[in-house]
């Protein structure tokens, strides 16, 4: 008998010895630097993928606005923060839900969570300008990367599960102008998966075959952002 998540499944879920030193959680993204004697340090490793956002824009440090990722506007960048860690836990971490959950009525309840999440951002959006990114003028800023992985992947919902994103909804009129701006830039296309490969990747959240940590915080009925490495190992 061939049980989920074991034997073939576990090339999916192994983690190099390296990564699981530099971070607890052995998750990525994880930042490992490169020390004066070009060796990595792993115990300066920045883990997180906000976190991480804000450590890459740092020590980028650009000298034109347009291109920081977190404004240099102290409010600006409480304003970001603020919506990429809501974006996260409202957009982000639902994703899982719907996906790993396997009651019907939890499936839909995480699906409405994430549409309301949304609907929340667009809200936000009109207030910012244009809609061309977060805060509008064709900028993309930290609370904009933090959402885009995702809203890129929602199209597998119909698939999965047969939801999908009602963009005809005029409560998401600016976030459907936000997703068509920034999914026009090449600095965006050209970081995204194919769309068949990936649907085929996460069809082990689906079908409830993934033992990652973030399927297990899920399946234990907390959000993927709650998952605790003592309760939820691989």
């Amino acid at each position: 008998m061939h049980l989920p998540g074991t034997g073939s499944e576990w090339w999916y879920h192994w983690k190099a010895d390296e990564l699981k030193r530099s971070n607890p959680s052995g998750l990525v993204p994880t930042l490992i630097p490169i020390d004066n004697n070009g060796k990595p340090n792993e115990e300066k490793s920045v883990y997180e993928s906000l976190i991480t956002i804000d450590y890459i824009d740092s020590i980028a440090n650009p000298t034109e606005e347009k291109n920081r990722l977190v404004p240099s506007d102290p409010y600006l960048a409480a304003k970001c923060r603020y919506w990429a860690d809501r974006v996260n836990r409202e957009c982000c971490s639902p994703y899982y839900g719907v996906l790993v959950r396997t009651e019907d009525e939890e499936r839909k309840e995480n699906f409405n969570t994430l549409i309301n999440g949304l609907k929340a951002f667009s809200k936000e959006l009109e207030k910012n300008g244009d809609g061309r990114g977060f805060l509008g003028g064709g900028r993309l800023t930290n609370t904009d990367i933090s959402l885009m992985p995702w809203a890129y992947r929602y199209y597998i919902f119909e698939h999965y599960r047969g939801y999908s994103i009602p963009m005809d909804d005029n409560e998401l009129a600016a976030y459907s102008v936000w997703f068509d701006y920034v999914f026009s830039l090449d600095s965006v296309k050209n970081t995204l998966p194919d769309k068949d490969r990936y649907l085929e990747h996460i069809g082990k959240y689906a079908d409830s075959s993934a033992r990652s940590k973030v399927a297990n915080a899920v399946r234990r009925g907390v959000s993927a952002h709650e998952l605790d490495d003592e309760k939820d190992t691989y």
